[in-house]
């Protein structure tokens, strides 16, 4: 166990102050966000908005997600991540402390999808920003810290949020929103120190003009679309993991609303204490990128397979553990893979197209299943949920297959 434990702890190791700086910022920004998971209870009940009204409100957000990451990504490129950083968290405080002033549907429509656009610019923004404090041997494990903060704040905001409404007074969520995103911008600005990112910035400026001839898009590289293809598969059956299956324990297993918790915070313990150490034992033995987006994709799709069988509980939690997997070889390397594919000063942009894989995966994902299940049944659902994957699985054989050919001509030239 002590083994083990020291293990653990050296995959924390060699990072530097402002990756733990960003990292403390993200959780603080994540767990601050405690309004969005009460979001439809809080529309439907304060305003008696009718579930189809939330649904549509709620659409503001996938969309100002989707806007946000791509505004987010040009800014980046064009003013740097610094400036985006603290504007986002400095403009999104604010916007949560007067979405409480919004009443009409209009309004809260307007008011959701520009309070999401600005906070989703932070993204791209925090992505380059990991790129600029570590280096090639840790920055696949900095980008795993900086989600775990994130995964972590996703699951202790709910809880917090959840006791300051349990008198259902929603204006305390709002005020600490705010207060919490303003308090990140302090953070950032004393903590980071500046001077390393002036000399990031005239190492790219100069780099950009040694490339500046060349038109760099996105959608020019070939192998980073199908990447993001994957990226969007993979992420579509991920987002399952809570909307249509937590429905699902309730119906089939006849779960209360604790054992339904319990049973999805395997998904953020497994990440918690397993995560770091799988990605520095796959970094140390020097897999490819596609190899293990390759077998993340079968563990993915294998979980919903899985799930066609779920008769009794431990295949189910069989099933939440291979889904966990997948999204830990995948989303990993993923985040490294997109900031390395970039063209240099285009960062931004690259890690804007990648978050909004994940952005139009959020809004689909629901909407598809929840579909198929009242035409069908769940078990249809979970059985196209698993074709899905192995779509995804293609992706990333297309993809290394692709990348290959391309070393070949590289080597060549």
């Amino acid at each position: 166990m002590k083994t083990y434990i020291k293990a653990y702890l050296n995959n924390f190791r060699g990072f530097s102050r402002e990756i733990w700086i960003i990292t403390l910022i993200t959780y603080i920004n994540r767990a601050g966000a405690m309004v969005m998971p009460f979001l439809t209870k809080y529309l439907h009940e304060s305003y008696s908005f009718s579930l189809q009204e939330v649904g549509w409100l709620l659409s503001a957000i996938g969309l100002g997600s989707l806007a946000g990451n791509w505004i987010g990504g040009r800014l980046t490129d064009k003013i740097g991540f610094y400036t985006v950083i603290l504007s986002s968290l400095f403009l999104v405080g604010f916007g949560f402390i007067s979405l409480m002033f919004l009443y009409d549907f209009t309004e809260i429509w307007i008011g959701l999808f520009i309070i999401t656009a600005i906070a989703d610019m932070y993204k791209p923004a925090m992505y380059v920003a990991i790129g600029c404090f570590s280096n090639w041997s840790n920055r696949t494990r900095a980008l795993t810290l900086v989600r775990l903060a994130s995964n972590l704040g996703i699951v202790s905001g709910p809880v917090m949020g959840g006791m300051m409404v349990s008198g259902k007074n929603y204006d305390n969520l709002f005020w600490l929103d705010g207060i919490t995103c303003i308090l990140a911008v302090i953070m950032f600005i004393f903590l980071i120190d500046e001077t390393k990112i002036d000399i990031f910035k005239n190492k790219i400026e100069k780099l950009k003009e040694e490339v500046a001839e060349v038109n760099h898009s996105v959608f020019k590289d070939t192998n980073f679309l199908i990447f993001l293809f994957g990226s969007f598969v993979t992420a579509l059956l991920f987002f399952q993991l809570f909307t249509t299956l937590p429905l699902y324990n309730s119906s089939k297993f006849n779960l209360d609303e604790f054992e339904v918790g319990l049973l999805l915070s395997l998904n953020g313990l497994i990440i918690f204490f397993f995560e770091m150490p799988i990605i520095g034992f796959l970094e140390n033995q020097k897999y490819r990128n596609t190899k293990i987006f390759q077998a993340g994709a079968v563990f993915m799709a294998s979980g919903f397979f899985f799930l066609t069988l779920a008769n009794w509980i431990l295949i189910l939690i069989i099933s939440i553990i291979l889904i966990t997997l997948g999204q830990i070889f995948i989303f990993s390397f993923a985040n490294t893979f997109a900031l390395s594919r970039a063209k240099i000063g285009f960062e931004g942009r690259y890690m804007a197209f990648y978050s909004m894989s994940f952005s139009v995966a959020q809004v689909l994902s629901p909407k598809l299943s929840f579909t198929i299940i009242e035409n069908y049944s769940f078990l249809f659902n979970w059985i196209i949920m698993g074709a899905i994957g192995i779509f995804g699985i293609l992706f990333y054989l297309i993809l290394e297959i692709n990348l290959h050919s391309e070393k070949e001509v590289i080597a060549g030239q």
